[in-house]
């Protein structure tokens, strides 16, 4: 049994006003890190990301829910967190969000009802605006706070994504049977 819980409409909602959610749309500045940017001497970028939310995104991928990056900046270090956890979609230096999911939705089969987004600023607002489900962290802009279904506990960088995906993990029907997968132990029993 799970230890995590939502409130039961929460959950409702988390499916979306489609059949189910199908793609979850994350931003990167201020979702996926905690919004600062760091610059080296030689205008290198530095990031910091999450592993919670790391293992959420390979957790939807696992649940059939596709996982899409769609960012207003472009940076190597970006392109190599993406990478790095085989995120088959990603959008960088996205001006227009909205023109750069339309083709990606269009592709991947997927209806604004059966997509959920999570961002934490004007440029994502298009999406949060469409989606069947939106989410931000705590610390996201009054006017993405202020049409988001769910504002996360955890700040954007440190696990606000991961709670995000757990909650749409949920909302699918999809956590407890990735969660029992992580007890099992090698010859096959469960672990106490």
């Amino acid at each position: 049994m799970a230890a995590l819980r939502f409130p039961p409409e929460l959950l409702v909602q988390a499916q979306g006003t489609g059949l189910a959610i199908k793609l979850a749309i994350f931003d990167v500045d201020g979702v996926l890190t905690d919004g600062r940017i760091y610059i080296g001497e030689r205008g290198e970028e530095f990031k910091a990301f999450s592993t919670l939310d790391g293992h959420g995104l390979k957790s939807l991928q696992q649940a059939g829910i596709t996982p899409v990056i769609i960012t207003g900046r472009d940076s190597p270090a970006v392109r190599r967190r993406v990478a790095d956890l085989g995120l088959a979609h990603a959008v960088y230096g996205a001006g227009d969000k909205l023109a750069a999911a339309e083709p990606l939705l269009a592709r991947l089969g997927a209806s604004w009802g059966e997509v959920a987004a999570m961002g934490d600023d004007w440029p994502d607002l298009p999406l949060m605006t469409r989606a069947g489900f939106a989410c931000a962290p705590p610390g996201a802009h009054a006017e993405v706070l202020a049409v988001a279904h769910h504002v996360t506990r955890a700040a954007g960088g440190h696990g606000a994504a991961r709670e995000y995906c757990d909650l749409l993990l949920m909302a699918g029907g999809h956590y407890e049977r990735l969660l029992n997968a992580h007890h099992a132990t090698l010859d096959g029993g469960t672990s106490p």
